[in-house]
């Protein structure tokens, strides 16, 4: 993916930071997932006083996309931090990652894991989920 999308998504993600409902960790955490028709869908993360029921920003964006009748994914920056202060990468969750096998394919589909927009990583859903259980394992 070209540098301009990717500081397009890493902006996107920055921005959903404010949306964020955390008033028990405080630990914000913004995401833009990049449909292959090129919509970006934005997630930010929604906590509950039970925990239980909260929502990551990933799966957001994820259940936003799909609710709308989107179901094919190229990439998601994921940006987080305490007090939305970024100082080192927030890499999705191990439920988060099992959205993504469900919907993206682990060779192709990009995970941009970023502080600003000149210091990121960008890896490939297999990379953070190896031997995935996804649709595929059910045929």
């Amino acid at each position: 993916m070209e540098k301009e999308r990717i500081q397009e998504l890493i902006q996107t993600a920055v921005g959903q930071l404010a949306y964020s409902y955390v008033p028990y960790s405080h630990f914000h955490v913004g995401a833009a997932l990049l449909a292959k028709d090129g919509s970006i869908y934005k997630g930010c993360n929604i906590e509950n006083a039970a925990y239980t029921p909260s929502n990551c920003a990933e799966r957001t964006a994820f259940f936003k996309a799909v609710s709308e009748g989107v179901k094919e994914f190229s990439a998601i920056c994921v940006v987080g931090g305490q007090d939305g202060k970024l100082t080192e990468y927030t890499p999705p969750c191990g439920v988060c990652r099992q959205v993504m096998m469900e919907f993206c394919d682990p060779e192709t589909f990009e995970i941009i894991l970023a502080t600003d927009t000149e210091h990121y990583q960008v890896l490939r859903l297999k990379e953070l989920l190896p031997m995935g259980f996804g649709p595929g394992n059910l045929t």
